[in-house]
């Protein structure tokens, strides 16, 4: 399968965790983490639910991958996101040293990876981390706006 098509593939289930984080009000992103072509972690957004300013859909994903592994390291792992990473989630993904992170839509008020700062680039940093952007970023990007239109018409 082409390269392309597999995070393509990811991305399309990484937005199905994102609709759990939708139903229960939250911020609609969801996070996968993928390890020898196997889903070892998953993460939908949930600071509200949880009280919890760190929980992020990556850092839940990040979370439950590293409990799979019984390792904080996840080389060689790859991280999906529907929506770009903030810094909070960029740091600790320097930290578990994934090895690559596929996103969908930028996030140009806190997108770390680009849009507002790269911290993956940082040349002070001593793990570099692939990373590729606006992976089904119309989709992500939809569900994203939808969420928001619908949370104006409340108010």
């Amino acid at each position: 399968m082409a390269i392309a098509s597999v995070n393509e593939k990811w991305m399309r289930y990484a937005l199905t965790i994102a609709a759990k984080a939708e139903a229960m009000g939250e911020v609609p992103v969801g996070a996968i983490v993928v390890l020898d072509s196997e889903i070892i972690g998953e993460g939908w957004n949930q600071p509200i639910a949880g009280c919890d300013p760190t929980a992020h859909a990556e850092m839940l994903a990040l979370r439950q991958a590293a409990g799979k592994v019984n390792n904080y390291r996840l080389l060689k792992a790859s991280l999906y996101v529907t929506l770009e990473p903030c810094a909070m989630c960029a740091g600790a993904m320097i930290q578990a040293r994934v090895q690559k992170v596929v996103f969908g839509a930028y996030d140009p008020r806190a997108g770390a990876l680009g849009s507002v700062f790269n911290i993956f680039q940082n040349k002070h940093l001593n793990h570099k981390i692939d990373f590729i952007g606006g992976i089904l970023s119309e989709e992500c990007g939809l569900m994203l706006r939808k969420f928001f239109e619908a949370r104006r018409q409340k108010s």
